[in-house]
């Protein structure tokens, strides 16, 4: 069985999600739960989806990502990825989700921006 943990705190006007470990089908709906309390903290939800320590993600994770970003852009806020170099990072070139969903490469650079 797949393990995710995740965390959620807020910081400043964001509220960050921070996961680790195999973002797949047996654990994506756990992190969309995480999600969704993050999104309904505040009324124009700044969301920082840290998964730096994610080094696998399935198409129910990608999907779980994608609902992130439509959540967020109906309740007229902002999601940012936190990723480093490896395979999700590849997995949203791939799939052209690098255009729509705001990325950077450190926690602190999401910040900044969100």
């Amino acid at each position: 069985m797949t393990v995710l943990e995740v965390h959620r705190w807020r910081r400043g006007p964001c509220v960050v999600v921070r996961a680790a470990g195999e973002l797949d089908m047996s654990v994506a709906p756990h992190l969309d739960t995480e999600i969704g309390r993050a999104i309904g903290m505040a009324e124009h939800p700044r969301l920082v989806l840290d998964l730096t320590e994610v080094p696998f993600c399935d198409s129910v994770g990608l999907g779980v990502l994608v609902g992130a970003l439509t959540r967020v852009r109906d309740a007229h806020g902002r999601l940012v990825l936190v990723v480093r170099p490896g395979m999700v990072a590849r997995l949203l070139t791939m799939t052209n989700l690098d255009r729509y969903i705001e990325t950077r490469g450190s926690l602190r650079e999401a910040l900044a921006v969100a």
